[in-house]
């Protein structure tokens, strides 16, 4: 009686492994709503099968001439998606003609162009399956997965992939009222190293409710868009110029930045919003810069204003005047008047900023 108890739960909790009814089920909607919304193709899927492989096995499952993307996803794991000729190319149609071509394509070998062009419905279908999986055990597997790169076939899987267990959705589907069939390859590693979803962490720990009674799906919410990788620039100083100015700029032309300081770095978002001032310095060897305190005059903290910048040669005029000023078409075009003096005709480069051999951090300037 214990070995047939035993063998049930094996066989129970192997089942719940292998994401059913959770990741086939949330993969197989969500790829369908990110085709849709993306780019408006309506995608049947006709069947769908999870199986567990090897490494050796995964490399002999892709279609021929699939394209084939490396998916990066928690702790450093490594997964990645195969999609059939057919289906590339309707994705690709539907972005070029505005429709599916009733003519079969003709086989090629995916390029990079077609990549770029599905990279985006991929993090969408991958965005759409995290969302989906929000309060399932499976999200721990596959949940956290994004573009990596595109690979031209499929042979270097063998080298980047891990020498490990793999769960494999393979879902079939067909486009265009059926008459175009496709297929989509998902496989990411068996062993999950996402994170439990927040409200079955609550049921494990026994407190009955996520914390703060904030709702399991907005919790988990709240845990992918704060894991959510940021981008911030460090701007030393901006120049706005017109056309034509940035048309007349040549090879050994000195532009000043008079209100540029080492010190007041301006780090800003991808939508150009200061987020903070830092100075610039080194540590370990790179390039490093460090928050300074918030401004308290009240001043804006953008970037420097570029009205009083100039551009000129070192040792001569721009535009032909003589005197060492700005003359010529140039003259009023960045930001100053006609007769703006040009920088000392002495200073030919700046000073390179040298590295600490140090772990700590360095000031420069």
């Amino acid at each position: 009686m214990n070995d047939i108890l035993r063998r049930k739960v094996i066989s129970g909790t192997a089942a719940g492994a292998e994401g059913c009814p959770g990741a086939d089920h949330g993969w197989r909607l969500g790829f369908a709503r990110a085709a849709r919304d993306a780019v408006g193709l309506l995608v049947t899927v006709t069947s769908l099968r999870l199986a567990r492989r090897g490494l050796a096995d995964l490399l002999e499952l892709p279609p021929e001439r699939a394209l084939i993307v490396l998916l990066d996803g928690p702790a450093g794991g490594l997964g990645m998606i195969a999609l059939s000729p057919e289906l590339t190319a309707a994705l690709v149609e539907m972005q070029t003609i505005g429709r599916v071509s009733p003519a079969v394509p003709a086989p090629r070998r995916p390029t990079r162009t077609d990549a770029a062009m599905v990279t985006p419905i991929i993090d969408r279908a991958l965005v759409e399956l995290e969302a989906l999986l929000a309060e399932e055990a499976d999200l721990v597997w596959a949940g956290g997965f994004r573009y990596a790169s595109f690979l031209e076939d499929v042979r270097p899987l063998g080298l980047l992939l891990d020498d490990i267990a793999y769960r494999v959705l393979t879902m079939q589907v067909t486009m265009a009222d059926g008459a175009r069939q496709g297929q989509v390859l998902l496989a990411l590693p068996a062993e999950g190293r996402g994170q439990m979803p927040t409200g079955l962490r609550a049921d494990l720990a026994d407190s009955g409710k996520p914390p703060d009674g904030m709702p399991v799906f907005a919790q988990a919410l709240s845990d992918v868009v704060l894991a959510a990788g940021v981008t911030l620039d460090a701007v030393i100083a901006r120049l706005s110029l017109p056309l034509g100015a940035v048309m007349g700029l040549a090879a050994d032309l000195v532009i000043p930045l008079p209100d540029a300081a080492l010190d007041r770095i301006t780090l800003e978002g991808i939508d150009g919003r200061a987020m903070a001032r830092a100075n610039l310095g080194q540590h370990r060897g790179m390039r490093a810069v460090r928050l300074a305190e918030p401004e308290g005059s009240g001043q804006s903290a953008d970037a420097p204003a570029a009205g009083a910048f100039a551009a000129a040669p070192p040792g001569g005029a721009l535009g032909g005047s003589s005197g060492g000023t700005l003359g010529g078409p140039l003259g009023g075009m960045l930001g100053g008047p006609p007769g703006f003096p040009a920088p000392d005709p002495g200073v030919s480069e700046f000073p390179a900023l040298g590295f600490d051999p140090g772990p700590g951090f360095l000031a420069a300037g």
